[in-house]
C-alpha cells in the first residue's frame, strides 16, 4: 500500500496519520473527488502549481486499508499551516466521516505535529457553502482543542434557489449594457483578460494578479471545467471580464476586471446576470470572495456594498490558531 511508504504514526485503534508523498497522488485525488467538502483546488494538480514556494506536509489518514481524511497542508518554520497557497483548507472528509471519528483524528494530527517539533497548527477549515454534505466536525474538534480564532473575513454569496433581486443600480447598468450592445459569452483569451486584469489592479491598488498568466493558463488547461473565463464584450473587444472557479455547489469569483467603457457600461452587471441567469442556475451558491484585509480587521464597505447590490449575502471566512505547546489531551 503506496501510504504506508511514507512517513506513519499509528495512533488510535486502526487509524494511522502518514505526509503524503508522490506515490499517494492518485490516491489522495480520488478521496478528494469523492469526499463531502473538497474541491479542486485540493487535487495535487492545483496544489502544486507553486510547489516552489511552499514546503509540503499533507497528511493522509488510513482506517487500515481505507482512507478517511486528508489534510493540506506546508511548513512555515515550525508552523503548520491548512495550506499557505490557499484561501481555506482544513481536514477533507468522506460522507461517513463522525464527529467522534474526526474528534480521533485531531488528537491524532496533534501528537503527529507535537512529534515533528510543530509550535501551531494554523487552521484554515472549508467554508460551509463548499460542502456537498454537512462537514463542521473541524470545527468542533477546534473547540474542544481550544483552538483561538484569529481572523475572520466576510465574503458576498448569493443563495441561487432563492435569489434576491438586483438593486436599482445594478438594474441600471443591465440596461446599460444592452444599450451599448454589450454580449456576454465564455471566452478562452486569457491574455486579454490579464492585460485588462493587471492594467486595473496596477490602477487602482498597485498590485499584480495572484496568479501569473502563464500559471493561471497551465491551470486552465489543467481544469477546463473548474477554471472558466467570461467576458462582456463591444464590437468584439474585451471590455470586462470575470473569472470563476467552479467547485461543484458553489461558484468563486476569484477574478472581476473592467475598462472605463465596461464601468460605463454596465459590462460586469451583464456578466454576473449571463451567470446567474444561464450558465450556474442549477447550483446552491454564487460567491463574490472577501471584502476584507489587514487580517480581516477592515471592511472594504464599497466593495462590499457593490456585491450586495446583486443580492449577495454575508458569507464568513475562518482562521484559527492551535498551539501545540498549550493543546491538551481531549
Amino acid at each position: 500500500m503506496s501510504a504506508l511508504r511514507g512517513s506513519c504514526v499509528a495512533m488510535i485503534d486502526n487509524l494511522k496519520v502518514c505526509r503524503y508523498s508522490a506515490v499517494d497522488r492518485e490516491a489522495w485525488d480520488a478521496f478528494v473527488a469523492a469526499s463531502k467538502n473538497g474541491t479542486f483546488l485540493f487535487h495535487r494538480a492545483f496544489m502544486e502549481y507553486h510547489a516552489d514556494r511552499f514546503q509540503d506536509h499533507s497528511l493522509m489518514v488510513w482506517n487500515a486499508d481505507q482512507l478517511v481524511a486528508v489534510l493540506p497542508a506546508n511548513l512555515d518554520g515550525s508552523r503548520c499551516v491548512t495550506h499557505g497557497g490557499l484561501t481555506y483548507g482544513g481536514l477533507i472528509t468522506g460522507a461517513r466521516m463522525s464527529a467522534e471519528l474526526a474528534l480521533k483524528i485531531f488528537d491524532m494530527i496533534v501528537e503527529y505535529g507535537r512529534g515533528q517539533g510543530w509550535s501551531e497548527i494554523y487552521y484554515k477549515p472549508v467554508p460551509h457553502i463548499y460542502h456537498r454534505q454537512p462537514a463542521e466536525e473541524d470545527l468542533y474538534a477546534l473547540f474542544r482543542h481550544d483552538a483561538r480564532l484569529v481572523r475572520s473575513d466576510v465574503s458576498a454569496t448569493i443563495s441561487l434557489q432563492d435569489r434576491l433581486s438586483f438593486s436599482k443600480g445594478k438594474k441600471d447598468g443591465l440596461r446599460k449594457a444592452r444599450k451599448a450592445g454589450l454580449v456576454c459569452r465564455e471566452s478562452q483569451d486569457w491574455a486579454a483578460c490579464w492585460t485588462l486584469l493587471t492594467q486595473v489592479l496596477s490602477d487602482r491598488h498597485a498590485v499584480k494578479p495572484v496568479h501569473a498568466l502563464e500559471e493561471i493558463t497551465q491551470l486552465a488547461a489543467d481544469f477546463p471545467n473548474q477554471i472558466r473565463l467570461f467576458g462582456a464584450y463591444h464590437l468584439n473587444r474585451m471590455i470586462a471580464a470575470m473569472v470563476v472557479f467552479d467547485c461543484g455547489p458553489t461558484v468563486h469569483v476569484q477574478y472581476i476586471a473592467s475598462s472605463d467603457a465596461g464601468r460605463q457600461n454596465g459590462g460586469v452587471d451583464l456578466i454576473v446576470k449571463h451567470l446567474l441567469d444561464e450558465v450556474f442556475m442549477d447550483r446552491r451558491w454564487f460567491d463574490f470572495g472577501i471584502s476584507t484585509t489587514e487580517q480581516g480587521r477592515s471592511l472594504n464597505t464599497g466593495l462590499a456594498q457593490q456585491k450586495e447590490m446583486f443580492g449577495a449575502r454575508t458569507t464568513v471566512y475562518q482562521q484559527f490558531s492551535l498551539p501545540l505547546q498549550d493543546v491538551r489531551s481531549i
